[in-house]
Order: C-alpha cells, then structure tokens, then sequence
C-alpha cells in the first residue's frame, strides 16, 4: 500500500494538470507556430517556464485505486493486475471471467 501523501501528490498534479491545461496548450500552440515572431515566441517560452511544473501531464502518474501500485496498471479498470487479478477470481468485476479451454 502506497503512503497517503503520495496519493495526495498525484491528486494535487491532478488537479493543476486541469487547472493549467488551456493556458499550457496556448503557450504550446504559440511556440510551435514557426511564423509567429521570434521575441512573441521567446516571451511565451518564458511565461511557460513560470507556469507550476506539477501542472505538466507528463508528471501525473497512473496508479492502482486499490493498492497505490504504480506499477503495471489497466486504465480501463484503474486497478493495478495483482488487484485486478484478485478481484476478477472473487468475481466482484461484472463482466470478467477466468478464461478456461
């Protein structure tokens, strides 16, 4: 089991991804436009730096609702294969069956 406050980190990045994503895509879209002028550019690279580095959705990590595993995660379930796996034997996923042939 993961520590609480790294469920509150990730819930916190979450939260600032969301905050931030118009902003941060304006910025982007503003940089990558070859023919906006180099100084509109460099200025928008600038108030791109000064945005919170947690609001970036690379630092968001998947992790198990379970367990906190942040490792081998199914997105569909959000549950990490050692929840998944138990829960499914248990049958507490609908749909979900133990494959036998």
């Amino acid at each position: 089991m993961a520590k609480v406050a790294t469920f509150e980190k990730n819930a916190k990045r979450a939260r600032l991804i969301k905050k931030y994503a118009k902003q941060r895509a304006a910025l982007k879209s503003t940089i990558k436009n070859k023919a906006t002028a180099d100084d509109v550019r460099f200025e928008a690279v600038m108030e791109l730096a000064k945005l919170p580095r947690n609001g970036a959705k690379t630092r968001y990590r998947n992790r198990c609702k379970l367990t906190g595993r942040p490792r081998a995660n199914y997105r569909i379930f959000g549950l990490s294969r050692i929840a998944f796996r138990e829960l499914a034997s248990n049958g507490m996923i609908p749909g979900v069956i133990k494959a036998s042939w």
